[in-house]
């Protein structure tokens, strides 16, 4: 079986959050999911895990940051083109998120770019040609 990743993250609007998650292309699991989490599919090993506050507070004693002020995690998934890294920048920010709070990468071989959520929380969204990565590594 494939290793999997749950990526849980603290949200103060749940509904908002799902709202925001589905737009850009994950897709929520009732079977995991009531009125103090959600879990928001992104593929068969990538799963969001949006937790109240309250529900958040139930795994840590640690203080909960506001992601909008202080950096907790920087989580990147890959694409398949840099069409696709575009794509999901622009769905992010017609979902209410930012675009590019980190900076943008391009590197011809290597292109990345990021968008922030509406609770603050960075994704990075990156494509890399691996033949053409290797090539350069090479030289």
């Amino acid at each position: 079986m494939s290793k999997m990743i749950f990526v849980n993250l603290p949200v103060s609007d749940l509904p908002r959050a799902v709202a925001f998650y589905e737009a850009v292309g994950a897709t929520k699991n009732p079977q995991f999911s009531d009125d103090t989490a959600a879990c928001m599919v992104f593929s068969d090993t990538i799963h969001a895990m949006l937790l109240t506050h309250d529900k958040y507070r139930q795994f840590t004693s640690k203080k909960i940051v506001d992601a909008k002020t202080s950096s907790e995690v920087l989580i990147c998934v890959s694409a398949d083109s840099r069409d696709e890294v575009d794509g999901l920048v622009k769905k992010a920010v017609g979902a209410g998120g930012s675009a590019d709070p980190t900076p943008t990468q391009d590197f011809g071989f290597m292109y990345g770019r990021s968008y922030e959520d509406p609770d603050g929380h960075i994704w990075e969204v990156m494509w890399m040609d691996m033949a053409a990565a290797q090539s350069a590594m090479a030289t």
